[in-house]
């Protein structure tokens, strides 16, 4: 029995390091404490990746406890662990109302999505999320999709990659920024990392791994359409959330984490009409649990200093 034992404590830590290697999880007792599993629920991973939030979930549940997880990108399939308790669904969750209802549940008792690229992403050069590397200009976190980093350089006008930078990159000088790529596509194709890089240096402002940082990040969104999933999933939520079910987002820039704030507060993205002989006051969806978002602390920067912008909020479902 102790050799068994140690043979299955050696085979974890094998599995750990795979793991760690592929993605080290964010706030992973933050976030999984932020649901208050309940050891006979369901529970969904909306961003399996390397699997340690996953993990840790099925460590507080029981053998009738099940987890439904989430990941459009196929390399992350290979982290699943073999555990009858989880369903793997290889598709964005955006759909995540449609395949829970396919696999027979209607309700959940707890949702989580880390928002966040994995470090096995940026990692990979041939993914093209990172500056760090030369590499196609990529970014689709699910590679079956049309719509790449090239492709919006090379067709997008003026004017909405202008509105691309702005907005999600929060590039000071966006609109040149946008003049130079449509000039410089001309005779640069822009297929690689280094081909885009060359061509934006004589417009780069300030320390230039951080503009090529805010660059890469307006691209990977449009990319992956990022915002819009996410819209996409907080409005589910009322929908398949059991009463007193928790959710917990792990958000990694300003942009996410304003929606997760304000429709934790609402639950709801429409804009309601102001009627000053109205008097009813709009039903609450969610009590908030994280009054202010919760961040990684000076240990797990240490050791993760990719964590430094995550945000977490937790919200219930009353």
């Amino acid at each position: 029995m102790a050799k068994q034992k140690k043979i299955q404590a050696a085979d974890d830590d094998a599995v750990n390091q795979q793991q760690e290697v592929y993605h080290i999880p964010v706030m992973l007792m933050e976030a999984v404490d932020a649901l208050n599993i309940q050891p006979n629920g369901v529970y969904v991973d909306c961003t399996f990746g390397g699997g340690g939030h996953s993990r840790e979930i099925l460590k507080r549940l029981n053998a009738d406890g099940k987890l439904v997880a989430f990941d459009q990108d196929p390399d992350a399939k290979r982290n699943l662990p073999d555990d009858e308790r989880v369903v793997f669904v290889p598709h964005n969750f955006k759909h995540i109302a449609r395949f829970l209802k396919l696999n027979g549940f209607a309700k959940v008792d707890g949702v989580l999505a880390d928002l966040g690229v994995s470090s096995h992403q940026f990692d990979e050069g041939a993914r093209g999320f990172s500056t760090r590397f030369d590499g196609p200009l990529d970014m689709r976190m699910d590679p079956s999709q049309p719509v790449t980093a090239s492709g919006i350089l090379q067709t997008y006008s003026q004017q909405q990659l202008h509105k691309l930078f702005e907005q999600y990159g929060e590039v000071t000088n966006s609109k040149t920024l946008a003049a130079t790529i449509v000039q410089q596509r001309v005779t640069n194709p822009f297929q690689t990392i280094e081909q885009l890089k060359q061509a934006l240096q004589p417009v780069v402002k300030g320390n230039p791994n951080k503009y090529f940082a805010q660059v890469f990040q307006a691209l990977r969104i449009e990319v992956n359409d990022e915002l819009n999933v996410l819209k996409e999933l907080l409005e589910q939520l009322p929908g398949i959330l059991k009463p007193k079910a928790r959710v917990a987002i792990i958000s990694f820039h300003s942009l996410e984490d304003r929606l997760v704030k304000n429709f934790f507060k609402k639950g709801s993205f429409e804009e309601e009409a102001y009627n000053p002989f109205e008097r009813d006051v709009k039903e609450q969806v969610f009590k908030i649990i994280t009054k202010k978002p919760v961040e990684a602390s000076a240990e797990e920067l240490k050791i993760n200093p990719r964590s430094r912008s995550a945000r977490l909020r937790a919200a219930e479902k009353l």
